[in-house]
């Protein structure tokens, strides 16, 4: 997309968007109907707004990111959320994934360390009317036991490997996506589908995430 794409026409910039999405490999109908509907734009702040929707990460709050469009995007399709699933997101972000998964599920749980990034979510969802997302600030490497089981999990931070807890509470024949990595710069999108006999690991995709951090922060 274009520097001055932030001055194109609206419909434009739309069309732009979601062709940089399919052609990075996102082409759920579901999934790219979701994204069409959700303003990226109402997610980014400052200097970066200009560029909410161009194919990249951008810096957030507390000195985390907004992923990229397109592994939103991808990260939502392997999910395969269906309309009744209830979804528990770790790492609330900025609030843009959660927002996606709202177009999708009955309801969606999200989860971070960062208390001022969950107030500014919720007043993002809030504006937006998006009354199925509940928010809390809350460690995520614990999940979210009190609304377990989930159908879906959806962790945008990198862990080691898969946490026991989040696949504890994944309901049988559910679906988690995550990256993991023991590095910054080593990471892998992998999908994890609990099955009668145990878990199903797929790996998707090399990504670069923020780690996954235990505890609550100080902000």
């Amino acid at each position: 997309m274009t520097d001055d794409a932030a001055s194109d026409d609206p419909a434009e910039r739309q069309m732009r968007f979601l062709f940089a999405l399919r052609t990075r490999g996102v082409t759920d109908a579901r999934v790219l109907t979701a994204m069409e509907r959700v303003d990226r734009g109402a997610f980014v702040r400052g200097l970066f707004a200009e560029r909410a929707y161009e194919d990249m990460p951008l810096p957030i709050s507390c000195g985390q990111t907004i992923s990229q469009p397109s592994v939103v995007g991808l990260m939502t399709q392997a999910l395969n959320v269906q309309p009744r699933d209830t979804v528990l997101e770790i790492g609330t972000g900025s609030g843009y994934q959660a927002a996606i998964l709202s177009q999708l599920a009955r309801r969606v749980y999200t989860v971070d360390r960062h208390r001022r990034l969950v107030r500014e979510a919720q007043d993002v969802f809030r504006d937006l009317g998006l009354v199925n997302i509940t928010a809390f600030t809350a460690d995520g490497s614990h999940g979210l036991p009190e609304q377990a089981p989930f159908d879906r999990i959806i962790v945008t931070a990198a862990a080691e490997d898969p946490p026991s807890p989040l696949l504890a509470q994944l309901k049988l024949g559910g679906i988690m996506v995550l990256p993991v990595g023991q590095s910054d710069t080593v990471q892998s999108l992998l999908k994890v589908t609990r099955l009668e006999s145990g878990y199903d690991y797929e790996e998707l995709r090399p990504v670069r995430f923020v780690p996954l951090v235990a505890g609550l922060a100080t902000e």
